[in-house]
C-alpha cells in the first residue's frame, strides 16, 4: 500500500518541545515508521521550515519526509499558516495527479483541508489531534486560531472518508459537530514499548521525592497547578521538562515558584533529547499531567510504559488510558492534585502497583503495531469503498 501522510506544521523530524512541536510529531514518525514496518511505503509531507533541508529526506526504511515549499522556509507559528496552505496544496494536487498514492490520511485541520481539496479520487483519512471546538470551550478570548478553523473542522468532518478519534471523549465531540458517527472509528496513539520500558538506564536524581513533569510549555498544559500543590508536599521536588529554560512560560513558572518559596525545590531543565526522556522518566517517582483539555496524551502512555506511575487530570484521553492504571484528578485544582501525589510518594506498595498496571496497560493496547494494524484496516476499509466521502458542502 502506499500511503501519503499529510502533517502541515508538525514536522516528524523536528526537535519535540517546542510550542508547536510535540505529540503530533512523536505520533506521526510512529506511526509512519510501524506502517512501514508493515510492508508499506510511506510519504509524510510537511511544510519546509528550514532552507539547509533538501526536498526529501529519509526516515526510517520505507519512509521519506518530503518538505513542501509553501510560504518562507523558516519557522511559522501554526495558527499563522492559513495564508500558505493554498501553495502547499496546489504542490500536493501536482504531486498526486502524477504518483497518486492509495490513500491520504491527513493530521490536524489544515492537513486536511488540504488534502481533501489537493485528492480527487484518492480516499482521505483524516486525524484532528486536536479540535478547535474544544480549544476555543477551554482557552476562550486566549485563543489564537484562526477564525474559520471550526467551520473548516466540521466539514472536513463531514467529508473525509474517514475521522480516526484518538479517544471515546473525542468520538462525543465530533457527533456533536456533525461527523457522520458511521466514518468514526476510535483508533489510539501509540508508545514504542521497546524505548519506553521499565529497565534500563536511569538518569541522576537527588534523595528527594521526585515528581516529573515533561512536555510542551503553554499554559494549557497546566504545569502552574503542579507548582501550587508543591506547597503541600514539603518534601518533594520537581523537575519540569520540554520547550527552551527562556521561554515565556517558563520564566513564569520559575517565578511562581520563587514567589511561592519553592525556587530550591522547583527545576526547569528546558527541552531533553527524545533519546534521553525514558531514563528521566525512570528516575522519577511519579509523573504528573495535568492539562485543562487534552485530545490524547503521549507523554503519560510514554511514562506508565516505563512502570512510572501517573497522575493526570480527568479530561479526554486521559480518561482512556490512565483511568484504572493511574490516579485521575479535577484539571486546576492544586489539592486535589496534592492529595493525589502524597499518596503515591507515601507508600511504595501503591507506587509498585501503579506502575506495573500502567506498564501493561501500554504494553496490551498502545504498542505502536497495534495502533498500526488498527490504523491500516481503516484504510483498507476506505479503499474498498466504505465508509465514503460525501460531496462538498455546497457543491
Amino acid at each position: 500500500m502506499k500511503i501519503d501522510l499529510i502533517s502541515e506544521h508538525a514536522d516528524p523530524l523536528a526537535a519535540v518541545g517546542g510550542v508547536d512541536s510535540g505529540g503530533q510529531n512523536v505520533y506521526v514518525a510512529a506511526l509512519a515508521m510501524a506502517l512501514a514496518g508493515r510492508g508499506h511505503s510511506v510519504v509524510v509531507h510537511t511544510r519546509r521550515s528550514d532552507p539547509a533541508r533538501p526536498a526529501s529526506v529519509p526516515l526510517a526504511p520505507g519512509v521519506t519526509v518530503s518538505y513542501v515549499p509553501a510560504g518562507p522556509a523558516a519557522p511559522v507559528p501554526k495558527d499563522e499558516l492559513p495564508p500558505y496552505m493554498p501553495e502547499f496544496t496546489e504542490h500536493l494536487a501536482d504531486r498526486w495527479a502524477r504518483r497518486p498514492p492509495d490513500v491520504v490520511h491527513a493530521h490536524f485541520w489544515m492537513s486536511g483541508q488540504a488534502a481533501l481539496q489537493a485528492a480527487e479520487d484518492v480516499p482521505v483519512v483524516q486525524t484532528f489531534h486536536a479540535l478547535g471546538t474544544v480549544k476555543r470551550r477551554w482557552q476562550g478570548a486566549a485563543d489564537t486560531s484562526p477564525a474559520h478553523r471550526i467551520a473548516t473542522e466540521r466539514e472536513i468532518g463531514r467529508r473525509a472518508d474517514a475521522v480516526l478519534a484518538t479517544c471515546r471523549d473525542e468520538v462525543l465531540e465530533l457527533r456533536a459537530m456533525g461527523v457522520p458517527e458511521q466514518r468514526i472509528s476510535v483508533v489510539p496513539c501509540g508508545v514504542d514499548v521497546d524505548t519506553f520500558r521499565p529497565g534500563g538506564p536511569v538518569a541522576p536524581r537527588t534523595g528527594r521525592p521526585l515528581v516529573l513533569s515533561i512536555g510542551r510549555l503553554v499554559p494549557r498544559k497546566g504545569v502552574d497547578t503542579v507548582i501550587a500543590a508543591l506547597r503541600r508536599l514539603p518534601d518533594a521536588e520537581l523537575v519540569i521538562a520540554g520547550g527552551r529554560a527562556d521561554d515565556e512560560e517558563a520564566v513564569r513558572l520559575r517565578d511562581l515558584a520563587g514567589r511561592y518559596g519553592l525556587a530550591d525545590r522547583v527545576r526547569v531543565i528546558g527541552s531533553v533529547p527524545r533519546e534521553d526522556v525514558p531514563a528521566l522518566m525512570r528516575s522519577a517517582d511519579v509523573l504528573v499531567t495535568v492539562p485543562w483539555y487534552e485530545p490524547f496524551g503521549m507523554v503519560p502512555v510514554e511514562a506508565m510504559a516505563c512502570g512510572l506511575p501517573v497522575v493526570a487530570s480527568a479530561v479526554g484521553g486521559h480518561l482512556d488510558t490512565v483511568a484504572g492504571a493511574g490516579l485521575l484528578v479535577p484539571p486546576r485544582r492544586p489539592r486535589a492534585l496534592a492529595r493525589a501525589l502524597r499518596e503515591v510518594l507515601d507508600s511504595p506498595d501503591r507506587r509498585r502497583e501503579l506502575g506495573e498496571a500502567g506498564a501493561r496497560r501500554a504494553r496490551d493496547r498502545y504498542a505502536w503495531p497495534r495502533v498500526a494494524e488498527q490504523t491500516e484496516a481503516v484504510y483498507t476499509q476506505v479503499i474498498d469503498g466504505q465508509p465514503r466521502r460525501l460531496a462538498a458542502l455546497g457543491g
